[in-house]
Order: C-alpha cells, then structure tokens, then sequence
C-alpha cells in the first residue's frame, strides 16, 4: 500500500515541484489548497485535493483523522505582506492550529515536516564561519522575524512531537518568479548590483530541495530536528550572470548602483504602494537582505542525518531552469 503524503501550499513554487516529486516517488498525494487555487500543472500528481479551514484546530483534526496520513509537509506560507502582523497571522498562526491539529488528532502523522527559512537565522559577517543550525538568530526582514516566531512557538509547544524543520537558503527553479524579476532584467541586457562590497550567497535548486523534503519524511529523527539547506557550495554575487550569460549567449553591461540611490528608490516605491494590497519589488527593509554579505551555510548534519547529496550545482541548475524559462515564453 502507498503511504499517504499531505502536502499544503501544494500550487506554490515549491509544493508544486513537491508534489510531482512525491508522487513519482510512490506516494498518493493529498494536496491542500485553496479553491481558488491554479491546480492545473499539479493535478495529474495529485490523488485528492483538500480545502483545509487553517483557522479552526478541530476541523483540522478531524481532517488528520479523516486522511490517515504517514507524512505532512506544511509549505505553505506567506513571503510578503503590508503588515508584519499578517505575516505572523499566517507563518506562525497557521502553523501552530496546524499542528495542534496534526498531533491532537486520532491518527497523528508519523513526523511533519516544516518548511521555514534560513532567513529566519539571517546573514553574518563576510568573514564569518558558515551558518550552521545553532547559530543565533538574528533576521533583517519580517519575513525572516515571522519564521523564526515560528520555530521558536515549535520548540516550545511542540519539542516532543516528531518535527522536522528545513530551512532552505534561496530556492530557484522553474515557476519561480520572485528571482526571474532579476533574469528579466538581466534577458534585457543589464547585469545590475548595489554598491561594490562583496558578497557570499547562496542558493538551492528547488528539485534538491523537494528531495530533501521527502528524505526528512522517512529518514529515522527522534522527536524534533532542524536542517539548513543550500547545494553546499558558496557564489558571489556574479556568479547567477555569468551563468545566465553562458547558458543563454547573451552580452551584459555590468553596472553597480550606489547603495544610497537604491535607498531612495526603495523608500518612493514603498510610499507608491501604501494603499496598494501588493508590495513592490524593492522596499526599505529588503535592501538588508539584498545586500547581505554571507549566507554561506553548513550542510553536513543534513547530509548525515538524511542522506541529503544535492544533484545540482548553480551552473546545473540554473542553466535547466533558464532554458524552461525560455521554452515556455516566459522571456
């Protein structure tokens, strides 16, 4: 008999990639969406769709009881918003009545796996020793805040339930469309940076990512574990260019913006969209982010604990996504 997956924020970015993975690799998948979710690119993956009331801990019991399942990925999540108030709303709120309904319910999963971020822990100095899973916390954007509340509200409710919590650095990857705003820019011929510091970054293709994923489902954990996620490998901040220009023969005009210009756009665009539901691009409090110096990370626990070996390297993985980008007219 198949085991039983349930998989939420399945038509995102990354639970779509997850279900066809988990599907392919033998499991009958329940994907909990919303109704007026985009399921299309997903259904042939999926066994049964779900439509989950993430306020009320008791339906979402029952939901558990109803289902049956041996794993849950919870993917879903909010990336951006007007308030940090609805980022907690849904990154920690929902993720809490979440798995009070997982392990209240009379048939629990065999282990939960969390999706968080390493934005949660945030970037260290450029001379630092990589971030590992016991670094401290310290996120530079509200997003980053809102899943470390989350972690921290897992450790101390749910410390003895079987968790798994997966921070990956930047995910890429066909379908994605926060770092394709970049290749855009880049597909009209600039190579554009802020200031002239160098940077250590680094990334997760979203194929290793979903791997590893299913791996944290059924590799053996006592109670709850936690696993920093990138392909092991550390880039500058040029390397996704000279990628982009080798994959796809393309010519760049290399320019660096001074930090205090970008500032200043990041400051207009925010008072342009504050009575807008959407945010722009470039805000006051990404450039932290953006101009971070080291997100250089170890992945040796994930790689002993779960047998993680990344397929995909920058070069590998960007250049297959690039090409997807290309073939389905997305530039």
């Amino acid at each position: 008999m198949k085991k039983k997956i349930l998989v939420t924020g399945a038509s995102g970015f990354v639970g779509s990639h997850l279900v066809e993975a988990a599907c392919l690799a033998g499991f009958e998948v329940h994907a909990a969406v919303r109704k007026s979710s985009q399921v299309s690119e997903i259904t042939p993956f999926v066994t049964k769709f779900i439509y989950p009331d993430f306020n009320d801990s008791a339906a979402l019991a029952d939901m558990f009881a109803t289902g049956q399942y041996d794993y849950a990925i919870h993917a879903a999540a909010m990336t951006k918003a007007k308030t940090h108030e609805q980022l907690v709303e849904v990154n920690v709120g929902v993720t809490h009545r979440f798995l009070q309904g997982a392990f209240s319910s009379e048939f629990p999963p065999k282990r939960v796996v969390f999706v968080s971020s390493l934005a949660a822990i945030g970037p260290v100095a450029y001379t630092d020793q990589p971030i590992t899973e016991n670094s401290p916390y310290h996120p530079v954007t509200d997003y980053g805040r809102s899943k470390q509340a989350a972690e921290e509200m897992i450790r101390e409710q749910f410390a003895d339930k079987p968790i798994t919590v997966i921070r990956p650095t930047a995910v890429y990857g066909p379908r994605e469309k926060d770092l394709f705003i970049l290749f855009e820019t880049m597909n009209k011929g600039l190579d554009a940076y802020i200031g002239t510091a160098p940077q250590k970054l680094t990334f997760v293709y979203v194929k290793d990512l979903v791997d590893v994923l299913l791996r944290a489902c059924v590799s053996e954990q006592h109670g709850l574990t936690t696993f920093n996620i990138t392909d092991g490998e550390v880039y500058s901040r040029y390397d996704m260019a000279d990628v982009f220009k080798k994959t796809l023969g393309r010519k760049l005009l290399r320019i660096h913006v001074p930090f205090g210009v970008v500032q200043k756009v990041a400051q207009i665009s925010k008072w342009l969209y504050r009575k807008s539901s959407k945010t722009p691009v470039i805000y006051p409090e990404r450039l932290g982010e953006l101009t971070a110096q080291n997100w250089g990370c170890d992945i040796s626990k994930a790689q002993r604990v779960l047998a993680y070996l990344p397929k995909y390297n920058l070069a590998t993985g960007l250049a297959e996504s690039l090409l997807w980008y290309k073939k389905n007219n997305w530039f």
